[in-house]
């Protein structure tokens, strides 16, 4: 196996055992944009293209994961503490699943707490 091989299959096992992964934006999304209108006139509203959005979207999920890792794998936190901001976490996903409606496949998304909502 040479280093690239090598790279390849660690990039793959940390992306699974971390809940890291690529998401893919829905087709019907493909070339939109975001744009945002001031309700002040005279000001210039703002374009965002969706594909960067829908990026930092994904990264934000990626981190919120990452950080429930760490917190779940913390020795000097106790099991209530855990509870408490795993509960934040869940919080955070469940205000994100109102963006699931960008990704191409529902697993991807998020998932709050209670029921499932796009």
């Amino acid at each position: 196996m040479d280093i690239d091989e090598f790279r390849r299959v660690l990039r793959e096992v940390l992306s699974e055992e971390l809940g890291v992964g690529r998401a893919e934006m829905g087709g019907r999304w493909e070339g939109g944009e975001i744009v945002l209108r001031p309700g002040k006139e005279g000001t210039a509203e703002k374009r965002i293209p969706l594909d960067v959005f829908f990026h930092k979207i994904v990264m934000l999920r990626d981190k919120l994961r990452v950080l429930e890792q760490k917190i779940n794998g913390h020795e000097g936190l106790s099991d209530a503490e855990k509870v408490q901001l795993q509960a934040y976490i869940t919080g955070c996903y469940g205000t994100l699943t109102t963006f699931n409606v960008l990704f191409a496949r529902r697993e991807d998304g998020f998932t709050g707490s209670g029921r499932d909502s796009d």
